[in-house]
């Protein structure tokens, strides 16, 4: 862009910025109850808000499915994972990974930043 074409833009910048536009009378009120026709109704209580708040059948579906998994691999976890939930039933400080390959002992982090005085 050349000099005259920059100076040329920026009077029209300088024009617009001088007279911002202005809303109509009424319309933000209008836009306001549209918004608010928009928004669902207030949650029913009891059951049936509950089953609301969460997202109907297809969510508890899925918080029950991420439950049984979380539950499946802290007690029986894959061959890759340490078995925590061992560890903090038996209180030992030692668990065995049981590898494809070979069996190989881990110490626990679990205590190892101090997290278990953090409670005070």
């Amino acid at each position: 862009m050349t000099k005259r074409e920059t100076d040329t833009l920026e009077a029209h910048f300088e024009q617009a910025r001088a007279t911002p536009p202005q809303m109509p009378a009424g319309m933000m009120d209008r836009l306001i109850a549209d918004a608010l026709a928009a928004q669902p109704a207030p949650a029913i209580g009891g059951w049936r808000g509950f089953w609301r708040a969460i997202g109907g059948a297809p969510a508890l579906g899925g918080l029950i499915t991420a439950t049984a998994v979380g539950f499946w691999i802290g007690v029986a976890p894959p061959s890759g994972l340490p078995d925590v939930a061992t560890q903090i039933i038996t209180g030992g400080d030692d668990y065995i990974v049981a590898d494809a390959t070979s069996l190989d002992t881990y110490t626990s982090d679990l205590t190892a930043f101090g997290w278990d005085l953090d409670e005070g």
